[in-house]
């Protein structure tokens, strides 16, 4: 083969790998295409909701003078813990050397990719004129670094977007050429992944501290609440993942891998337990000025009780949970009982983010007035369209990723050549 002929080799590669990919992702039974159709539709409801958004800007959405934040960032705050979480598979496979979990530390690279999209897009829709997003952008806009928060948001996210983008890109074609990593780069970019995780939830609990007119985020407890419902809420995916991945495909994942998440699951809720009734206690025992969003949250006022239930459910499907992982036969349910507490455990958590963190931080006002925030339906189809976008690109990415895993998605030339030496 001449010169040429291997650069033209080389160069077509890349879309061979693409190609197939995306080939085998699109390919599945009923229940497969039942699930990706049940994502269309919100997002065909969607792409005209959005268009209706994009044109009249955040009025139609429920924000007020009272409360600023919509669920545009509730539901952002929570992706943030989902793609930090992401690590707690790579921190196994790669530190602690888990031969079980090696093979699957990509598909929790997979993960954080998946929803740092979805949380740039829940941003891209927070923004009132979305067509000057280019100021958030070093060397275009007015970037403001390092005085604002927001920007350290903006670093921390795009730069583990981009290693993530870089290390998944990089094993998944190398496993599809039948080639080794390149150790000496790749593990670094696995550290370093490692190291940056947890960072985008640290910037993100601090861009709430930083708003001196909210008291109730005023806790140096914020990072590690966030971190610990990372923990849960990130190993609950993972886990009904991997329970899903090993139903029904040819990748291998061993109970020990589904039983060291269910521990997660639990020292995680524990964790998120010990620094809510110690914020309860800190508050309401003084009985200050600060404890009005609490007292709020927790028993209403003057007839206002729409957080209430909303409040006392999130504690029960984080306290129940709890209770129960602690059986090992509970955690042992794998096609059962499982499966229901980390679903339970997943949605607590994000329905923790609007009901219980944002909106009611925003009563009482400078003013003292309390106010109760009602999302609209052109709002609530975003939100529904930001998510199913996200799902079908984890789905596609993940269906894709374990072809590769299981060797169902490899290149022509490497499986004749392999069958040949045989």
């Amino acid at each position: 083969m001449t010169m040429k002929q291997q650069i033209a080799s080389a160069s077509q590669k890349p879309r061979a790998f693409a190609r197939d990919f995306f080939s085998y992702a699109i390919k599945g039974g009923n229940l497969y295409y039942g699930w990706l159709f049940f994502l269309a539709f919100f997002v065909i409801v969607g792409l005209f909701t959005s268009y209706v958004q994009m044109t009249k800007g955040l009025i139609v959405t429920g924000a007020t003078d009272q409360i600023l934040w919509e669920l545009f960032i509730s539901n952002f705050i929570f992706t943030a813990h989902i793609a930090a979480a992401a690590v707690l598979v790579v921190i196994p496979a790669y530190i602690y050397k888990r031969e079980d979990m090696k093979h699957l530390a990509v598909l929790g690279e997979v993960i954080a990719l998946t929803f740092v999209i979805i949380g740039l897009n829940f941003i891209f829709y927070h923004l009132g004129r979305p067509d000057r997003f280019w100021h958030a952008i070093p060397g275009l806009g007015i970037f403001n670094f390092p005085n604002a928060m927001l920007t350290y948001d903006v670093i921390v996210l795009n730069t583990y977007l981009a290693i993530n983008l870089i290390a998944v890109s990089y094993l998944l074609y190398k496993r599809y050429l039948g080639q080794p990593l390149n150790t000496t780069f790749y593990t670094p970019l696995i550290y370093l992944a490692v190291v940056w995780g947890p960072l985008i939830h640290i910037v993100t609990a601090f861009i709430l501290s930083s708003n001196a007119e909210i008291s109730a985020w005023h806790t140096a407890v914020l990072p590690f609440a966030f971190l610990s419902m990372a923990g849960a809420s990130g190993a609950a995916l993972v886990i009904i993942m991997f329970l899903l991945i090993r139903k029904y495909s040819k990748l291998p994942i061993a109970d020990s891998v589904i039983d060291f998440f269910a521990q997660v699951i639990v020292w995680s809720l524990g964790i998120i337990i010990l620094v809510t009734v110690s914020e309860i206690f800190t508050e309401l025992y003084t009985n200050t000025h600060h404890a009005g969003s609490m007292k709020f949250m927790m028993f209403g006022h003057n007839g206002l009780d729409t957080y209430v239930p909303w409040f006392w459910t999130v504690m029960a499907m984080i306290v129940i949970p709890f209770i129960l992982l602690l059986s090992s036969k509970v955690r042992k349910s794998y096609n059962s009982l499982l499966p229901v507490i980390c679903f339970v455990v997943f949605m607590g958590i994000l329905i923790e983010k609007p009901f219980v963190l944002v909106f009611p931080a925003f009563s009482p006002t400078p003013l003292g007035e309390y106010a109760v925030y009602h999302p609209t339906f052109i709002e609530i189809c975003n939100v529904f369209f930001i998510w199913a976008v996200g799902f079908v690109i984890l789905t596609l990415l993940t269906k894709g990723a374990v072809g590769v895993l299981t060797g169902e998605v490899r290149e022509t030339k490497t499986v004749e050549a392999s069958g040949e030496a045989k």
